[in-house]
């Protein structure tokens, strides 16, 4: 089996017995696609994550800001544990009920201008969330600046209790002191998770608060593209450490 390639922090990644992969989806586990729903999950990704969860006695979650029934269409039950919404919910093991964070609900004036902008600019995509939504402008990129004004707008208004995240041709509302980081924590507190070193990989802003914390908790955070060029090389640097070997990955 060849080595892995040479990664800025890889020897610092922990031996399996004291390891736990916490993975953001889109971006990371899966290619950037158009929409939300056109993103398609590269043949072999399955059993990695299955072959990686088993290796690692089961501390293997994913952490995303879908919520969790869509990481469930793409993966089933592979993820031992998954944090949708960036942490406002929370399923610690397969078949158990979802934890969700008790937040405001979204001013339904926000949602009806949401409508209103996408249709002034076609393209724009409004994706709503329990808690929050999103303003999508991969499909209208001039709209951008304007989308952005429109949400500091109503986030300034709130008195802090949202807060607006940029992202990938994105603005995101969701309520504020909920993210990423938040999930990483609660996570590492039970098992399988507890007593491990956190290793998180992501690739967007909202996911700098999760490898803040795997740092914070004596673990380590990789970057796309910043200690991986593409999804593509993840998935298959990912693959060697869950085919196993002295050689790949030490015991």
């Amino acid at each position: 089996m060849s080595k892995i390639p040479s990664l800025p922090s890889l020897d610092r990644l922990p031996p399996p017995a004291r390891a736990a992969f916490l993975l953001d989806f889109d971006g990371t586990l899966v290619d950037i696609a158009p929409t939300p729903e056109s993103v398609v999950v590269a043949p072999g990704l399955l059993d990695t994550l299955r072959r990686l969860r088993d290796k690692c006695g089961n501390a293997l979650a994913v952490i995303s800001g879908r919520p969790i029934d869509q990481i469930d269409h793409f993966l089933g039950d592979v993820p031992y544990a998954v944090a949708g919404e960036h942490g406002i919910a929370i399923r610690h093991a397969p078949g158990q009920a979802i934890e969700r964070t008790p937040l405001p609900p979204v001013p339904a004036a926000w949602l009806e201008q949401a409508d209103r902008l996408a249709q002034a600019h076609p393209g724009v995509r409004i994706e709503r969330k329990k808690a929050g939504l999103v303003l999508h402008y991969r499909g209208a990129p001039d709209a951008g600046e304007a989308l952005g004004k429109v949400a500091d707008g109503w986030v300034a208004a709130t008195g802090g209790a949202f807060h607006v995240q940029a992202a990938k041709m994105a603005w995101e509302i969701r309520p504020a002191g909920i993210d990423k980081g938040h999930a990483v924590e609660v996570l590492m507190q039970s098992a399988p998770f507890a007593g491990r070193s956190p290793i998180f990989v992501g690739d967007d802003v909202t996911d700098e608060d999760g490898i803040r914390m795997a740092v914070h908790l004596g673990g380590v955070g990789f970057r796309i593209p910043a200690d991986f060029p593409d999804p593509a090389a993840f998935r298959g640097w990912l693959a060697q450490l869950a085919q196993g070997g002295r050689d790949a990955w030490g015991d």
